[in-house]
Formats: structure tokens, C-alpha cells, sequence
């Protein structure tokens, strides 16, 4: 018998969720053959198996949290292979999408030789079907194929499941939980009674969903940046009427080279000359030590909605990119959150956020900090207004901001001076053309 353990997935990850076991005990192996997918903060990683083998146990469960260094599957082998001792460092992992993570494809298993007239038929069925049949008390194996390859589906469960029912439902039974089980893609949202509500007499209920994956990671980083930084929030409204003006030039050029121009990629130019002004904004707090880390890259984390949730993809060395590179960036950036498809280092180690709430429809409200950063900035949609502009009412274009920072480490005077500074240059963008002359 051979342990496998959760090894070092990068950036300092001391734990991860079983998000789908691609193998099954009593399954042989490859080497490298894809094992586990896993879900850390940051990202959808597969884990390939070290060694050749067959499966013994599965340590593990799907929806269970496993530690660095836990064991995660113990292997049977045939010849001298032998599984690292220690979690080894930095295993070859490769991002998946969350598509992909929902199809059924079949699960092939290569059983070791046996007394073949006894052995039990390993059935041909994805996660997803197993775990439907498993919530419906439908014993697999009994299940009649409708594919020719044999493959078993979801269908062939349900109509078996509803040929051997009972013709009657016992009271307070429910099984339309198990059957929206299937479409989740958290491995603990499995089927679930709904209860009937405390002193309610008609039927009543309520159902409750764990957080699992994604969801539980940003409630756990919000949690922890809310209740460690003390924050502080600056709010403020910028004249964006030249902005707009300088996009609506830009837009049919960039368009002509294959690239959406948003309003992003001109913010965030215009962001850059301000974090070097003020260096303490592209910086992070070292709690243990009580240090301030000065940062000399510009790695600018993209605030995005994805549908599991918020990410926060890098654009990496914003400082160094033109404006076309950085539009591209952030177009496969978005693309790539969308798709749970990024790798971890398009993740991880920002050091200042910038988040459009404009994007979703958003005028303002109170960004809270990405630990270990000091500083996020939202900005908001733009709106035409009416304001008043040397004596005269006309329209301008307004954007609103919202800048929450550490008020263990930036002062509301200093930040009151980067908002100005910022609102300066957006204002008036003509000055980006002064950096390429």
C-alpha cells in the first residue's frame, strides 16, 4: 500500500477542497492520469496520480476540505513504485473549466483480473449520474444502459427510479431536492428534506445550502479582510465627460486591430501614474511582522463576477503593457474567470484592485480590501448630470468613485490626495499621450 498526500499547490495554499475524484476505489491508474480535481482561494486545479496502480481507498470525500499534507488516496502497486513520502512541490496541476466539470462523461474503469464469472459489472456512468443514483437509493447496477457504448444517463436513473417507486409518497417526503441536486455543482448540496418551518401548519419550509467551493472561499476572505483591516472608505465623483470623448475616438481603431475597448484598460492606464506617486497604495500589510511591503510591480487585480462568484484576475506588470496589450489581457482575463480556466499565477499576488461595479450596473458602494492589499478602488457607471461648471448649469458625463483603504496604514488626508490625483488624470487622458512622446 502506497499513501498519496495533498502536496503544495503554490502560493502558500494550505488547504483545498475535493471537488470531483475523477477515479474510483478499485480503478487502475496511469501515470499521471488525471486523479482529482481540487478547488484552493484561487482557482479549479487537477491533480494527476503519481504512480501507477490500483485504487484502494479514497481518503477523502467529495465536499471535504483536505489539509497539506493530508492523505488523499491509498494505491495498491505491482511493481517498486513508490509514492513521495511528503507532498512534493509544485505538482504538475492545469486549471479546468467549470463546463467542463459539468459533463457526464463516462468514467472507464479498468478493473484488475478476478474470478470472472463472480466479479460485479463496473457500470459505465459519470460523477454526476452516480451521485443521482446514490441520492435517489438507486442501486447502480440494476440500471439498464439506454446507450449502446452502455454508458448509464440521468434519464435511464429516473426511469428506472420511477418504474420501481411506490405509487404513494409518505408525507413530508420531498424529491424534487434530489433532482435539483444533480445540477449543482458543489459535491455537498446533495439531496435535502424540506423542513417544515417552526409553528407553521400548511407545509411551510425553508432549505438550507452549505458553503461549499468558491462561494465559502470569498465568504472566508471577506470575513477575514472585514474583521483584520480597519477600513476606511473615501467617496467622491469624477468629471468623466473626456474620457468618454477619448474612448469614442479610440473604439473604431482598436476595433480594426481585433479589440474591445472598454473603459477598463483607459482606467487603469490612468491608475498607474497615481500608484507611483503615492507608492503606499501599491503595497501590502504584513500583519505578523507589522511591516509595510513596498511593491515595485504593478500587478493590478481585476475585481470580476464570474457565475460562482467574485474573482480577481491579475493583469500582471500593467506598467509595462501598451493599450492595446492591456485591453487583450483583460479580455482573456474575464473570459477566463467566466470559465474557471485561469492558472494560478493570472490569480494570485495583486497588488491593488480595481473594480468597475459600473459593469454590472452599479453606481457606487463600500469595496472591501483584498488582503494583503491597503487599498481598492471602485468606480462607478457613467451618467450624464446636470452640474454646475463655471456659473453655468450644463451635462457632463459623471462617474462615482469609492476608494476603501487601511487605516493602519493611509491616512484620510493622504487618501483624499490619490483621489485627486486620480481624478486629475482621468479628467483629462489627453496626458497618456504625453508618455509617448
Amino acid at each position: 500500500m502506497q499513501e498519496f498526500k495533498l502536496p503544495d499547490l503554490g502560493e502558500g495554499m494550505q488547504e483545498a477542497e475535493i471537488r470531483r475524484w475523477l477515479v474510483v476505489a478499485g480503478e487502475a491508474v496511469k501515470l499521471d492520469q488525471p486523479m482529482v480535481e481540487v478547488e484552493t482561494d484561487k482557482a479549479v486545479v487537477e491533480i494527476p496520480a503519481p504512480i501507477a496502480g490500483v485504487i484502494a481507498h479514497i481518503s477523502v470525500p467529495v465536499g471535504a476540505v483536505a489539509k497539506l499534507g493530508e492523505v488523499l488516496v491509498t494505491f495498491t502497486t505491482t511493481g517498486n513504485e513508490r509514492v513521495p513520502a511528503t507532498a512534493p512541490i509544485s505538482p504538475p496541476i492545469s486549471s479546468v473549466s467549470t463546463e467542463a466539470i459539468r459533463q457526464d462523461e463516462p468514467m472507464l474503469a479498468h478493473s484488475s483480473a478476478t474470478n470472472g464469472a463472480t466479479q460485479r459489472r463496473r457500470v459505465l456512468a459519470a460523477p454526476a449520474v452516480r451521485k443521482y443514483a446514490f441520492a435517489s437509493g438507486v442501486d447502480i447496477e440494476q440500471v439498464t444502459p439506454s446507450h449502446s457504448n452502455g454508458r448509464v444517463t440521468i434519464e435511464d436513473v429516473r426511469a428506472y427510479s420511477e418504474r420501481v417507486a411506490k405509487p404513494t409518497v409518505a408525507s413530508g417526503e420531498t424529491h424534487s431536492s434530489a433532482m435539483h441536486s444533480v445540477t449543482q455543482i458543489e459535491p455537498r448540496e446533495a439531496v435535502r428534506q424540506a423542513t417544515p418551518a417552526t409553528g407553521q401548519e400548511h407545509g411551510a419550509s425553508e432549505e438550507r445550502k452549505p458553503l461549499t467551493g468558491l462561494r465559502r472561499r470569498i465568504a472566508e476572505h471577506m470575513e477575514h479582510s472585514w474583521r483584520s483591516i480597519p477600513h476606511a472608505t473615501s467617496f467622491d465623483e469624477l468629471d468623466a465627460t473626456e474620457l468618454v470623448a477619448l474612448r469614442t475616438l479610440l473604439k473604431p481603431v482598436a476595433e480594426q486591430r481585433g479589440v474591445r475597448l472598454t473603459y477598463m484598460p483607459l482606467l487603469l492606464k490612468l491608475l498607474l501614474p497615481a500608484l507611483k506617486e503615492f507608492p503606499v497604495f501599491n503595497a501590502s500589510f504584513d500583519e505578523e511582522k507589522r511591516e509595510i511591503v513596498y511593491k515595485h510591480a504593478y500587478h493590478i487585480g481585476i475585481a470580476t463576477d464570474s457565475p460562482e462568484g467574485l474573482l480577481v484576475p491579475v493583469v500582471r506588470d500593467a506598467d509595462k503593457l501598451t493599450m492595446v496589450q492591456l485591453a487583450k489581457q483583460l479580455e482573456h482575463l474575464v473570459a477566463g474567470a467566466q470559465k474557471r480556466s485561469l492558472t494560478m499565477q493570472e490569480v494570485a499576488g495583486s497588488t491593488f484592485t480595481l473594480n468597475n461595479v459600473g459593469s454590472f450596473g452599479g453606481s457606487t458602494g463600500t469595496p472591501i480590501i483584498n488582503a494583503p492589499e491597503v487599498a481598492i478602488l471602485a468606480v462607478g457607471r457613467v451618467q450624464e448630470k446636470a452640474i454646475v461648471l463655471n456659473g453655468s448649469v450644463v451635462i457632463r458625463a459623471m462617474m462615482p468613485l469609492a476608494m476603501s483603504f487601511d487605516h493602519r496604514v493611509i491616512d484620510g488626508a493622504m487618501a483624499g490626495r490619490f483621489l485627486t490625483r486620480f481624478k486629475t488624470l482621468v479628467e483629462q487622458p489627453q496626458q497618456l499621450l504625453l508618455d509617448m512622446l
